[in-house]
């Protein structure tokens, strides 16, 4: 449910064996955190779920993480090298916050690469006690608006004391999100200019993100060319990849193949549906 569009499809009585791209399920809202939040916090969501949908949906890695509440349920949705394929039940409307880069690590104080591809319930990882309580609190606002604000309320309890996201990590997510083809030369100058070792820029990478600048990398480039295909609407595949910083459209297949768990052309129907 990373980023959506809003349209629907497949449905109960037509599933597919292919997963349902997140971005082209449900309707899909974005607001910004309340004051106080927002420089931990990019953004606060839900995706209502159509009522015919059935099955499970891909989402797709986009180097972010999440606090995800759903069935009466929260958890600290890790990020992902390749799709995620959750089950979700048609009429569900899912809330989340999405940290920004880096902020994860000092809210959970765990390492991002101790939950890369899991869906951990956050009373595993914080108090168990506060976690149940703000579960308790969140189920008993009768709409998702209220659920969304108490999540944020209890949220800003835990600001005082708590440090900003190190500088660092959004440097690291600005630099292999800029699209530049030379990876290499963007990991030299964040080496020089944060005054750091390779080594030690590929450990606080796994910190922050769960995985190397390389990895990141590749998955903000295919967040580019999603970006780009959502904002271009039927543009050739080919002019699609270069513009995204693909070698070609070949590229670009064998990326979604591996990212999405489909063929290139079940990618396009599905998003161009």
């Amino acid at each position: 449910m990373r980023t959506s569009l809003e349209a629907s499809v497949g449905g109960g009585a037509n599933r597919s064996t292919v997963p349902v791209l997140a971005n082209c399920l449900g309707h899909y809202d974005e607001q910004a955190p309340v004051p106080g939040l927002d420089a931990h916090f990019q953004c606060v969501w839900t995706n209502a779920i159509p009522r015919d949908h059935f099955g499970p949906v891909a989402v797709v890695p986009d180097g972010c993480v999440d606090l995800l509440w759903k069935d009466e349920r929260l958890a600290v949705v890790g990020p992902d090298i390749v799709a995620a394929s959750p089950e979700l039940r048609g009429g569900t409307t899912v809330l989340g916050i999405r940290f920004r880069p880096g902020a994860a690590c000092r809210w959970l104080r765990t390492p991002m690469s101790a939950i890369v591809g899991q869906a951990v319930d956050l009373a595993d990882i914080w108090n168990p006690v506060v976690a149940r309580d703000l579960c308790e609190r969140i189920g008993e606002a009768p709409t998702i608006e209220r659920q969304a604000a108490v999540l944020q309320q209890r949220l800003l309890k835990r600001l005082p004391g708590l440090e900003r996201p190190a500088r660092d990590a959004g440097a690291i997510f600005a630099a292999m999100a800029s699209g530049s083809d030379d990876v290499g030369g963007r990991i030299s100058s964040l080496v020089d200019r944060l005054d750091i070792s390779e080594r030690t820029l590929r450990r606080r990478s796994h910190d922050y993100f769960g995985y190397g600048p390389k990895t990141l990398d590749r998955i903000l480039r295919f967040q580019n060319f999603l970006s780009l295909a959502r904002s271009q609407g039927k543009q050739r595949m080919a002019g699609l990849a270069y513009e995204a910083g693909y070698a070609d459209q070949a590229h670009l297949g064998r990326e979604i193949q591996t990212l999405c768990g489909m063929t290139a052309g079940s990618f396009v129907r599905q998003f161009h549906s």
